[in-house]
């Protein structure tokens, strides 16, 4: 065979390629013309054809970012979705903490509700708890006022004794229950001073005596402006705490002129108090470590119900304490503008010797009470009458009386004891009138003194009596006189 021929060469020439030859250069000019004319249409000193070039990259660009945009707003929809569960999940769970919280505040209500529902109970059935425990202090003061064998009259300070822990105990109960009911308000009135510490110093001189201690009281002739009964409380409980922990020395009662007010103070020489405890000692059941003795029954509520009187009060305390060197305790008290009137000699009121001979009607429902206050009056001298009603007592009685001691609360549908002493005040103005009550309302002792009535609150302390009625008869001889 022979070599293959190239035939390019030839075809080159051929009509054909010539034509495609001459098309390729009229296509060529087409071009050039094009572009000669898309940059003969620029901006005069431009690059037209980079601009379009620039222009075809933002296209590009913008293509990118709107797909970019489109994925974020994607993506941002897909949050909103996840936070608008994550949402309806956080208000599930609010709404469920709402609810619980809701219970408990409907569990806390219940439980307030209750406690006042017991509160108030208490506080109002304290008429008849202190009831039986008043007829029975009433029969044991006035055995104790009989002769009788050492050994029996042991037998009935032990009987006294318990009656006065029980009656402690009780009173510290209900004191706290009114405190905790808002039902104890205070009865601001003026008075000296003496009127309440007077008692109360020879109440606890005999206390401390068989305690193998001291007492020692310095009298005052202020006038304060406070609610005698509730700072009798207070002070009575600075007493009651400074004999339960002193072991051997004396307890002081007296007070001090501040320009604020009149400070009553009650000192001691028992074992101190802490600094660390110093304000504990003023919450519910809590009590001085120091204090040891098993025979004591308190509740460790008696400075804390003396820090909610004289918060009540707004009497400021004071304390002043050094471990092994005693302790003070102090309630500063306005002072008054009443001038003071005289007291009748501290033997006469001991002895009960104004009452000798005097005519004294005694009204309360409960028998025991009249038997009691018959028995315990009669031994300090008095001709005694009692009965359940006023209509009773006059029927059976020819001579006139002297004083009236009546309970408020008498028989169901019968006139209350104000009222019953308001008649006899018509017909008798100058009647001595002692009210009894254990009624602790503050518009019934405003009420009893608007009348010229004098109020004592069950249950009735034998010394806090006697000195109550030589003072009322000793006011009615200064009178008359």
């Amino acid at each position: 065979m022979g070599a293959p021929t190239d035939d390019r060469s030839s075809e080159a020439s051929t009509p054909s390629e010539l034509a495609l030859a001459e098309e390729n250069a009229r296509l060529r000019k087409v071009c050039q013309a094009l572009i000669e004319r898309v940059e003969s249409s620029g901006v005069a000193g431009g690059a037209p054809y980079a601009a379009f070039e620039h222009a075809v990259l933002l296209a590009e660009q913008v293509r990118e970012r709107t797909e970019t945009l489109h994925r974020t707003l994607d993506e941002l929809s897909q949050a909103n979705e996840e936070l608008g569960q994550l949402n309806t999940k956080l208000r599930e769970e609010i709404d469920e903490r709402l609810a619980a919280e809701q219970g408990l505040r409907d569990a806390k209500a219940e439980a307030e509700a209750a406690n006042l529902s017991k509160t108030k109970f208490l506080a109002a059935v304290s008429h008849d708890l202190l009831q039986p425990l008043n007829a029975a202090r009433l029969f044991t003061s006035a055995l104790a006022e009989h002769d009788m064998p050492a050994a029996s009259q042991a037998l009935v300070g032990h009987i006294g004794r318990s009656l006065k822990d029980v009656e402690g105990l009780l009173g510290t109960l209900v004191d706290i229950s009114r405190l905790d009911a808002g039902v104890l308000k205070p009865d601001v009135a003026t008075f000296p001073v003496s009127e309440l510490l007077d008692m109360l110093a020879e109440e606890y001189r005999q206390v401390a005596v068989a305690q193998g201690l001291s007492l020692h009281y310095v009298p005052s002739s202020a006038v304060v402006h406070s609610d005698l009964q509730l700072l009798a409380r207070v002070v009575r409980n600075f007493l009651t705490n400074a004999l339960r922990y002193t072991r051997q020395g004396r307890v002081t009662l007296g007070c001090r002129r501040r320009k604020q007010g009149l400070e009553i103070v009650v000192a001691d020489t028992g074992p101190g108090i802490a600094d660390d405890q110093r304000e504990a000692i003023f919450l519910e059941f809590r009590r001085a470590n120091s204090h040891t003795d098993t025979r004591d029954r308190g509740l460790g509520l008696g400075l804390a119900i003396v820090d909610r009187i004289a918060t009540m009060l707004d009497h400021p305390l004071r304390l002043r304490s050094r471990p092994e060197q005693g302790s003070a305790f102090s309630i500063l008290v306005p002072y008054g503008k009443q001038q003071p009137h005289a007291l009748p000699p501290q033997d006469a009121i001991a002895s009960g010797a104004l009452l000798t001979g005097m005519h004294i009607w005694v009204i309360d429902d409960d028998p025991a009470i009249c038997e009691g206050m018959t028995a315990l009056l009669s031994g300090w001298g008095a001709d005694v009458s009692g009965a359940a009603s006023l209509d009773r007592l006059e029927v059976v009685n020819d001579r006139d009386v002297d004083m009236l001691i009546i309970d408020y609360h008498l028989a169901e549908g019968e006139p209350d004891g104000l009222a019953v002493a308001r008649s006899m005040r018509q017909q008798r103005p100058d009647l001595p009138v002692l009210v009894i009550t254990a009624n602790h309302d503050a518009e019934l002792k405003r009420r009893a003194r608007d009348l010229g009535f004098t109020c004592l609150l069950k249950p009735v302390k034998p010394l806090r009596l006697k000195m109550l009625l030589v003072n009322m008869l000793d006011d009615l001889q200064g009178r008359s006189d």
